[in-house]
């Protein structure tokens, strides 16, 4: 428990924000090849979702948002029994868990499910650029 107690609550917030903001910027520029990559159109894409609840088109922002949180709170922990809490060392670690977890389990789902090869680059190097944050972050928090 006296770890848990090590978390600081701000630091985590804020990067989870700052990761959801870089992800919201990220597939409005990529949004249109994001689609794409699905093998979909922008029409068909709102053809497929014309009828569904606000609060359904909604749920998957705030899923990646409490993903992110979650993804700060466990960066934190980690950086915790590391002991170094710099900006860079924050951005390190942030790219080692991505290296080691993010990218390996994205390739591997999506080679399973035959998406396209630029699906996975794509969403991978958002993961990338969410973990690099999230660990700059925290490590400039000291957090």
């Amino acid at each position: 428990m006296q770890q848990l107690q090590n978390l600081h609550a701000v630091p985590i917030v804020l990067a989870a924000v700052a990761a959801w903001i870089f992800g919201a910027v990220y597939y409005g520029i990529l949004g249109r090849a994001w689609v794409a990559a699905q093998g979909k159109t922008m029409d068909g894409l709102k053809t497929e979702n014309a009828e569904k609840s606000a609060t359904v088109k909604a749920a998957p922002f705030i899923l990646s948002f409490i993903a992110e949180l979650m993804m700060a709170a466990a960066l934190s922990g980690i950086m915790f029994h590391i002991g170094i809490y710099t900006v860079r060392a924050g951005a390190f670690s942030g790219f080692m868990c991505w290296l080691g977890f993010v990218l390996t389990t994205v390739v591997v789902n999506n080679a399973y499910s035959f998406r396209r090869y630029m699906l996975t680059v794509i969403d991978s190097a958002h993961w990338l650029g969410v973990l690099i944050i999230i660990g700059a972050i925290l490590g400039a928090f000291g957090a």
